[in-house]
């Protein structure tokens, strides 16, 4: 949902730089190595949720679908 706070689960998720939602900047939270909490910007389209760390770029294996 658009605006909504989400948890994104992974591994290595240390030294974050940005969360897009398919391209879209979105405001995040570091949690610990293996989760984050990032809000669904309010224009995010469905697709891809990538994770830039230190270590590179994280991309969800499961397309994200935004509803309104």
């Amino acid at each position: 949902m658009l605006g909504a706070d989400i948890t994104i689960l992974g591994t290595n998720l240390t030294g974050i730089t940005s969360v897009t939602f398919n391209g879209t900047s979105a405001v995040f939270t570091p949690g610990t190595s293996s989760y984050l909490t990032a809000t669904v910007p309010t224009c995010a389209t469905s697709g891809v949720v990538d994770v830039v760390t230190s270590s590179g770029t994280l991309q969800s294996n499961v397309k994200f679908k935004v509803t309104k």
